[in-house]
């Protein structure tokens, strides 16, 4: 009986030269790519350390690469798997590092977009109140501890409450004389001048801040000139009310 032969060392597959063709194609599309970024991009090399780092990172690509040429198909596609991974991870961290201002003010815009008039803190003595769909914007304020939904209107001049927010904020209707004229879409308007204890939008306090109460029905209260020319500055960009103010 003869004595059982040793398994003989498995030798590694050879590539076969249609592989090495599409790994030499693949290396030249990947090196011409980079270059026309380079020369596009802003960030484009400058210093020589740049350039140290760019050959290093590719003679490690092509050794890696090369070595995946005799891997058989399984290893080359457990291989290609990886680095594709690995390329998902370096992108998601290019783009986040890319726009980390963006990312940084998507917790103030979610809370603008879910508190529609809600006016959001985005720093220090700094407002901001998102456009509704409309395109208008329209801010939550408190007049003497109530709530009252304010349009901003630059082109009135005094901030005006309607019959309905001025009942509820608790305006003594009978004792006001309807004395103030004002032009409006609809014509001639009257208005009663009132003081209110207290104006609130957000952290922005303003005491015995005077107000007009319209005498005809308004679909919401005003906030005209009155407040805003008592901030520092107002401005809008991006669809956003921007309210910044001193104490």
């Amino acid at each position: 009986m003869e004595p059982p032969s040793e398994p003989r060392p498995s030798t590694p597959p050879r590539a076969s030269w249609r592989r090495w063709l599409v790994w030499l194609v693949l290396v030249g599309a990947g090196m011409a790519l980079l270059g026309l970024l380079f020369r596009a991009a802003p960030w484009a090399m400058r210093e020589t350390n740049d350039w140290f780092y760019l050959v290093w990172g590719g003679l490690l690509a092509l050794v890696l690469s090369a070595g995946l040429m005799r891997a058989t198909r399984r290893q080359a596609l457990h291989g290609l798997g990886y680095a594709a991974l690995w390329v998902v991870i370096v992108a998601v961290l290019a783009v986040g590092y890319l726009y980390r201002a963006e990312l940084a003010e998507a917790p103030q815009r979610l809370r603008m977009a879910l508190n529609t008039g809600e006016p959001v803190a985005t720093g220090e003595r700094e407002l901001r109140v998102a456009q509704d769909a409309s395109g208008a914007f329209v801010v939550v304020g408190q007049v003497n501890g109530q709530r009252v939904l304010f349009l901003v209107d630059t082109g009135a001049s005094n901030t005006v409450l309607s019959p309905a927010d001025a009942q509820r904020v608790g305006v003594d209707m009978a004792a006001l004389r309807y004395d103030q004229t004002s032009e409006t879409a609809n014509g001639l308007g009257y208005g009663a001048s009132w003081t209110a204890d207290r104006l609130d939008i957000g952290p922005i306090r303003r005491d015995r801040f005077p107000m007009d109460v319209n005498r005809a029905p308004m679909s919401a209260s005003l906030l005209g000139m009155t407040f805003l020319n008592t901030l520092d500055s107002y401005e809008v960009r991006g669809g956003q009310l921007i309210l910044r103010w001193k104490e």
